[in-house]
């Protein structure tokens, strides 16, 4: 059993490797996930905040 752990967590491993050959391109990456999340999060309030009619974030406006 422990061969065959060995051998996911090395195939895991490898899987990593390619998906970001460097710590700075990872970085980059998880930095454009987060900038694309926080659109995404924008464009959900202002739309939810036009629905209800309601400021939720505290900006004064709704929508």
């Amino acid at each position: 059993m422990g061969l065959f752990w060995d051998l996911i967590q090395q195939s895991q491993i490898e899987e990593q490797k390619d998906r970001a050959s460097t710590l700075e391109e990872r970085v980059a990456h998880l930095e454009n996930e987060l900038h694309d999340t926080q659109v995404l999060l924008i464009k959900t309030l202002k739309a939810l905040e036009k629905h209800l009619g309601q400021d939720i974030d505290g900006d004064g406006v709704a929508g």
